[in-house]
C-alpha cells in the first residue's frame, strides 16, 4: 500500500519542484537592470565679454588729382628760339627753370627807348627845379609883390615829375616784355601736352602747354552718413594714410586739409580733400602716386568709450544669445552702433563677464538648458570641448 501512496505522491512533488524551479528563474530574469541615464542637454563653447575703448577708422576711395593745372599762355608775342630739354609731355620741370624763350631783339629795343625816355624826363625835372628855385629866390627879395603858383613854377615841377613817373611805369612794362620772354616754371610741374617748337610764331595770350602741380596733390574722398557721425570734431591737419592697392602696393602719409562745407545733391555725402605732399617723390625717396590713382584713404574717427566688439556671425537681427547663471540659454537684444570688417561694435544690451555663446544649438530656445564645454556644469560634469566640434 506504501508503495501505491508513493506512485502517487512523487508526480506532484516533482511538478511542485518543476513550478518552484520555473518561478525562481522566472523572477532572476525578470530583475529590472540598473540603466544609464542620458544628458541629452546640448554642449555649447562660450566666451566672455568685456568692453573695451575703440578708436573708429574711416576708410574711404577717391581719385589723386593735382591741387593746380595751368594753361600757359605767352604774355608777349614772337619767335621761338629754344625750349627746354624736358619741356615734352611726361616732362618734369622744376620750379623757376626756363620752358621755352621767344626772340628778345625788339623788347632789348624796347628798354633802352624807355630808359632814355625816363633820362629825358628826370632831365626836365633837374631843369624846372632849378627854375622854381630861382623864382622863389626873386619873390624872397621883392616880399610885397604878389607870387601866385604859377610864378613860383609849381605846375611846371609837378608836370615834370608826372613825366618822370611814366617814364618809369614805361620802362617797367619795357623790361616786363622783356622778362616775359623767357617762361618760367610757376612750380614743380608735370608737362602734360606742348603745343609750340622752335622758329614758331606766337601770339601775345596764345595756349602753348598745359602743367600740373606735382608739389601737392588731392584726393577728395566722400563720407557716408554712417560714417559722418564718427568724424572727429575738427577734421583739418588730421593724419591719414594712403594705399595704392594692386601688384605693387603701397602706402603714403598724407594730411585732411579741409572739408568742402557742402552735402553732394545726388549722394548725400559729405566730402573732405585729403593732401598729399610731394606725391611724384621728387625731394624723397618715396614711392610716386601718379595723377588718375584711385587710391584707399584712411584716417582716425572717434574714440568710442565702453564697447563690445563682437563677431558678426554671433550677432542675428540685432540679438545674441547668453548662458545664465542657470546655465540655460537667453536671448539678448543689443544695439549696434557701427559695421567694421567681420566685426559689429555694440554699446548697449551686454553686461561685463556675460557667458556669450559662441556655438548655438540647432534649434535655440529661451531657457533652453545647456552644457558648457571644458567646464563644471551644475551636475559637476566636465564637458570635453571636442565634442562640441562634433555637434
Amino acid at each position: 500500500m506504501s508503495i501505491n501512496v508513493l506512485k502517487w505522491i512523487l508526480p506532484f512533488v516533482a511538478l511542485g519542484i518543476g513550478i518552484l524551479g520555473f518561478l525562481g528563474i522566472n523572477a532572476i530574469a525578470q530583475e529590472p537592470e540598473k540603466e544609464d541615464v542620458v544628458d541629452t542637454r546640448p554642449v555649447v563653447k562660450v566666451e566672455s565679454v568685456s568692453a573695451n575703448d575703440h578708436q573708429v577708422i574711416i576708410n574711404s576711395y577717391g581719385e589723386v588729382k593735382p591741387l593746380e593745372s595751368t594753361l600757359l599762355a605767352a604774355q608777349v608775342s614772337g619767335e621761338v628760339t629754344s625750349w627746354h630739354p624736358s619741356f615734352v609731355a611726361g616732362g618734369v620741370v622744376a620750379r623757376g627753370e626756363v620752358l621755352f624763350s621767344i626772340e628778345k631783339d625788339n623788347y632789348e629795343a624796347a628798354v633802352l627807348q624807355a630808359e632814355a625816355e625816363l633820362a629825358r624826363a628826370q632831365a626836365a625835372l633837374i631843369e624846372e627845379q632849378a627854375q622854381a628855385k630861382v623864382a622863389l629866390d626873386e619873390a624872397n627879395r621883392y616880399p610885397d609883390r604878389a607870387r601866385t603858383d604859377l610864378f613860383l613854377r609849381k605846375p611846371q615841377v609837378l608836370s615834370a615829375q608826372a613825366a618822370v613817373k611814366s617814364a618809369q611805369a614805361a620802362l617797367k612794362r619795357a623790361q616786363r616784355d622783356l622778362d616775359n620772354c623767357e617762361v618760367t616754371a610757376p612750380y614743380d610741374a608735370l608737362v602734360i601736352s606742348r603745343d609750340i617748337g622752335v622758329g614758331q610764331y606766337i601770339n601775345m595770350g596764345s595756349q602753348v602747354a598745359e602743367i600740373n602741380n606735382i608739389e601737392s596733390a588731392e584726393v577728395i574722398i566722400p563720407i557716408a552718413g554712417f560714417d559722418s557721425v564718427f568724424l572727429p570734431a575738427r577734421v583739418k591737419g588730421v593724419q591719414a594714410t594712403i594705399k595704392n592697392k594692386g601688384l605693387n602696393s603701397f602706402s603714403r602719409e598724407a594730411v585732411i586739409d579741409r572739408d568742402l562745407g557742402v552735402v553732394d545733391s545726388a549722394t548725400r555725402m559729405s566730402n573732405l580733400v585729403v593732401r598729399i605732399d610731394d606725391p611724384y617723390g621728387l625731394e624723397s625717396s618715396l614711392q610716386p602716386i601718379k595723377f588718375g590713382s584711385y587710391v584707399q584713404v584712411s584716417f582716425a574717427g572717434a574714440m568710442l568709450k565702453n564697447i563690445y566688439r563682437l563677431p558678426q556671425s554671433l550677432v542675428n537681427n540685432q540679438t545674441v544669445w547668453i548662458v545664465n547663471d542657470e546655465q540655460k540659454l537667453e536671448p539678448r537684444k543689443v544695439k549696434v552702433i557701427r559695421e567694421e570688417g567681420e566685426y559689429f561694435y555694440i554699446n548697449d544690451g551686454l553686461q561685463a563677464d556675460d557667458q556669450l555663446v559662441l556655438t548655438l544649438p540647432e534649434y535655440p530656445q529661451k531657457g533652453m538648458a545647456v552644457k558648457i564645454a571644458g567646464v563644471k556644469d551644475l551636475n559637476n560634469d566636465t564637458v570635453d570641448s571636442a565634442a562640441v566640434e562634433k555637434l
